[in-house]
């Protein structure tokens, strides 16, 4: 067993000299028996705490414009092929908004998220996000994260001077198995609206959803993919299969799969806050807290259209593993 420890430490040193571990060392990750997982985590956490100490980053989501979405996304309850049972719901009004940050404040996040569903925004709609950007940025200590879907330069600089800190524009899957999952827009597509966020000053926020029918090696390609990017953030999620949707019956994910992951993005992009997202209490089920070793940032609340755990619950995690929120947002 000591043996084993040291082979996944010496992947930890690699990782924090900066140097980029092999296809075949992520795939060893992925791969290794389950009786292996602790010291893959333990290989993880060195990494981790060595760029963030033991502090943990709190988002709340705020899903600002529910349904109504023309693009075919297999795995979103939002997607104009989904049959799922959701409030449907055009932009909320800035007062609605600015309400959903103080709500972050009192859950201790740091981060306040506004998502719309869309391929992209209207000049309206950019505009109503635009004001309530404004509003908070003035009167409330929080950072805020953007996902409101493709973006031109213009409206990408437009949400940068309203005071957008960060916008997310996840590539959800590797490149191979995209038209797998959306055929209305391209991967491509996403990684030009991350790089017009970066270059108009935010900071860029991509990540992905594993579970999708994406092989191992596919994940690995997603975790090289993004630190191309070079994300600040990276949401990791996890199929939560909805009924209604394309993927519904798709269940390929246990705990020790997702734990895996989560620490193989960590030692692909050592530096960058790796977020346990979307259906993380589904699919890592007790297993959460051991997430908190390799990732150093979660949600707090609810998610788009689907429940989260209860914020209370997260601090008392948290603070269970010997860790510590961080109110500060990066």
């Amino acid at each position: 067993m000591i043996q084993v420890q040291r082979v996944w430490l010496a992947l930890a040193d690699k990782s924090m000299r900066g140097d980029v571990l092999s296809m075949q060392e992520g795939l060893e990750i992925l791969q290794a028996e389950d009786d292996e997982l602790l010291a893959i985590m333990d290989a993880a956490f060195q990494v981790r705490k060595h760029y963030f100490g033991k502090k943990v980053k709190l988002n709340l989501i705020v899903n600002a414009k529910s349904g109504l979405c023309p693009e075919d996304c297999g795995y979103c309850s939002q997607s104009i092929i989904s049959q799922a049972p959701i409030p449907k719901y055009p932009l909320l009004d800035r007062e609605t908004l600015v309400d959903g940050a103080r709500r972050a404040l009192e859950w201790k996040a740091g981060t306040y998220c506004i998502v719309a569903s869309g391929r992209g925004p209207t000049e309206q709609e950019l505009d109503h996000v635009v004001d309530a950007v404004k509003e908070i940025k003035a009167t409330m200590p929080l950072k805020i994260c953007a996902c409101l879907g493709i973006l031109s330069d213009n409206q990408a600089a437009l949400l940068q001077q309203a005071g957008v800190d960060r916008y997310n524009h996840n590539l959800n899957t590797s490149k191979g198995n995209f038209a797998n999952i959306t055929t209305t827009h391209s991967y491509d597509d996403r990684v030009t609206t991350i790089t017009k966020a970066k270059k108009s000053g935010m900071s860029p926020c991509s990540g992905c959803i594993i579970g999708m029918g994406e092989t191992d090696e596919e994940i690995v390609e997603m975790a090289y993919a993004l630190r191309e990017l070079d994300a600040d953030s990276i949401p990791v999620n996890f199929l939560n299969p909805i009924a209604g949707t394309p993927l519904e019956s798709q269940r390929q994910l246990n705990p020790r799969k997702c734990l895996k992951v989560v620490a193989l993005m960590r030692l692909i992009n050592p530096s960058k806050e790796i977020r346990i997202a979307g259906g993380r209490e589904l699919n890592l089920g007790f297993l959460q807290p051991l997430g908190l070793y390799a990732a150093n940032s979660i949600f707090v609340g609810d998610y788009l259209t689907t429940e989260g755990q209860q914020a209370q619950e997260d601090h008392r995690m948290i603070e269970d593993m010997g860790f510590e929120i961080e109110l500060s947002a990066w």
